[in-house]
């Protein structure tokens, strides 16, 4: 996002209302969420994984899905130009980052949603909003999708979980970044590909 031009940054994602800076200012406060989350009390256990933080519920209802938006765009708002949001970004995924490796194993957090669960579970859910945003990203842009081997892995894994990946992919004849995009819904499932979904048991996770 440090190569953007400041026309870029104003462009309209899928994601709408959001332009490029709101969009990438939204991924920057789902991770924000984390330092708070940490310095919270733990819950005494774990109730909720990662699948199960995607359910259909009131996280992404209308007025949940307002106060989304506008939080992003107050964020993009308060930067004074696209360098100055990929700073902010920087800074804060790598406070995160080295505040998470300090946990021990099994630490439980609480969602701003309310959900009990173990970090790792959330920090899988903090994946699938950096990948499936940054191929949004790449498509306002016009560019190339730069999503890793490895964070595609971890959302397809968490899509399939349960189920044979490599034999579901096979038999849907979709290569993995298809597989993403159609789960996602970034790319349009036909009638057909959506009942070889169903007998697959493939997770649609419900996503804001």
């Amino acid at each position: 996002m440090t190569g953007v031009s400041a026309a870029e940054w104003l462009l309209p994602t899928r994601c709408a209302p959001w332009t490029v800076s709101e969009l990438l200012s939204h991924v920057r406060v789902v991770i924000a969420w984390l330092p708070g989350m940490l310095a919270a009390p733990a819950p005494t256990r774990a109730e909720v994984s990662a699948v199960e933080y995607y359910r259909p519920d009131d996280r992404f209802a209308p007025d949940t899905n307002a106060a989304r938006i506008a939080l992003a765009q107050d964020h993009a708002a308060e930067q004074l130009n696209g360098a100055a949001l990929t700073e902010d970004f920087n800074t804060t995924w790598r406070r995160v980052a080295r505040l998470c490796q300090a946990q021990p194993e099994g630490r439980v957090v609480r969602t701003r949603h309310g959900d009990p669960m173990l970090l790792s579970e959330f920090l899988l859910t903090r994946v699938v909003e950096v990948a499936v945003h940054g191929l949004d990203l790449a498509d306002a842009l016009g560019r190339e999708p730069w999503l890793t081997s490895q964070a595609a892995d971890v959302v397809q894994d968490l899509l399939l979980r349960g189920s044979d990946g490599a034999a579901a992919l096979e038999k849907l004849g979709w290569e993995q970044l298809r597989f993403l995009r159609k789960a996602t819904g970034r790319e349009p499932i036909t009638k057909e590909e959506a009942l070889e979904v169903s007998r697959l048991d493939v997770r649609w996770l419900t996503l804001g």
